[in-house]
């Protein structure tokens, strides 16, 4: 992609001046780290609040009398059964039941959802639901937000401070607080969290609040995907992409049983299939041996030097205090406390298939 081609935040400003270094993300110029740098905005997020602009994903509404069906079309989704303001992570599937993305579908109305897309699909998500929404009643908006997510376990604190009362949103929910306003509390990090989707102007204004507060720091890209991957959680176009499809993914906890056995969403056939002989490979952890991250790409083999899967993420966690990683293995060799060899420039490193996360979950459930 040409640097001409290159999107930009609406609120790069306030990243130059906080000190951000950027990077090329998903065609986005991103804030990779600020001057604290990754470790520090990482355990910062962990212990306080972090404050991530993550304005490069998309907010689509879906509106009209056949926007369930539609959805339900679209995604291994029962969006009808969905009760206001409850929110419900799924997928968009090829035929193959490949995962074109993964998404957070949250009902706002009788008849309005909201969609929440990944930056690098937007577009791609754009058209694919376009296309759908043609056979039903039901209209695609995109909508021009910025996008905001406030994690750690003083989020709410801080919103509170800054005037934005949560106490009545429970995880995996979505209301719209104001007009033109969208705040859900789910969560990429493992920790309690909040995303809002609000109008520039109001953006600014939130953003100068919430940063009086010295519990709150911006947090780069580059902390985003050390938090995730700790937390266990899939980055589309590495862990899922579409070529693979919910259950080697190990995500079918996402998809009702009812609807993998008579659903009518694209990919269902596929899946059935898949489910019936069971995935020939499985998303598992894995932690190597010594203090040497394995990153995306190295592959997997067996103590015969036999194929067995490869990495799809990693890194060092900050958290953990240890390297961590995701990755696909052979479905034989996917149970936890099996010992296998990642390629790292011509060495093999002991890496140990492990259950993920590697730092438990705290949102507030209740």
């Amino acid at each position: 992609m040409t640097g001409e081609d290159t999107k930009h935040l609406p609120l790069e400003d306030l990243h130059s001046a906080a000190g951000a270094r950027f990077g090329a993300f998903a065609g986005w110029s991103m804030p990779l780290t600020y001057p604290a740098g990754v470790m520090k905005e990482h355990l910062h997020t962990r212990e306080h609040a972090g404050l991530f602009d993550i304005s490069h994903m998309k907010l689509f509404e879906v509106g009209g009398p056949g926007a369930a069906a539609l959805l339900n079309r679209a995604c291994p989704l029962d969006a009808g059964a969905l009760e206001i303001a409850q929110s419900k992570y799924t997928f968009f599937l090829n035929e193959a039941a490949g995962v074109i993305d993964d998404l957070i579908v949250t009902r706002l109305g009788d008849s309005r959802f909201m969609v929440v897309a990944n930056a690098g699909n937007a577009a791609e998500d754009e058209r694919h639901l376009r296309a759908l929404a043609a056979d039903f009643d039901a209209k695609v908006e995109p909508l021009d937000r910025v996008f905001l997510a406030i994690q750690g376990p003083d989020a709410w604190a801080a919103l509170s401070r800054a005037g934005i009362e949560t106490g009545s949103l429970l995880f995996m929910h979505g209301v719209e607080p104001r007009q033109n306003w969208f705040m859900s509390r789910s969560g990429y990090t493992g920790e309690d969290g909040f995303e809002i989707g609000l109008p520039e102007a109001d953006a600014r204004d939130l953003v100068g609040k919430l940063l009086q507060d010295e519990r709150v720091q911006w947090i780069g890209l580059a902390a985003r995907d050390s938090l995730r991957l700790e937390a266990g959680l899939c980055l589309h176009g590495q862990d899922l992409t579409p070529e693979i499809d919910p259950a080697s993914a190990a995500l079918m906890w996402a998809i009702p049983k009812e609807l993998r056995a008579s659903g009518q969403f694209i990919g269902a056939d596929a899946l059935r299939s898949i489910l019936e002989r069971g995935p020939s490979q499985k998303r598992v952890g894995l932690k190597p041996d010594g203090r040497q991250p394995v990153r995306a790409g190295a592959a997997l083999v067996d103590a015969d030097g036999n194929a067995a899967g490869h990495v799809t993420s990693g890194g060092f966690g900050p958290s953990t205090g240890h390297p961590v990683a995701m990755g696909y293995v052979d479905n034989a060799l996917a149970k936890p406390g099996n010992r296998l060899f990642a390629e790292v420039r011509g060495t093999r490193v002991p890496i140990d298939v492990t259950s993920l996360p590697f730092t438990p979950h705290r949102y507030r459930k209740g």
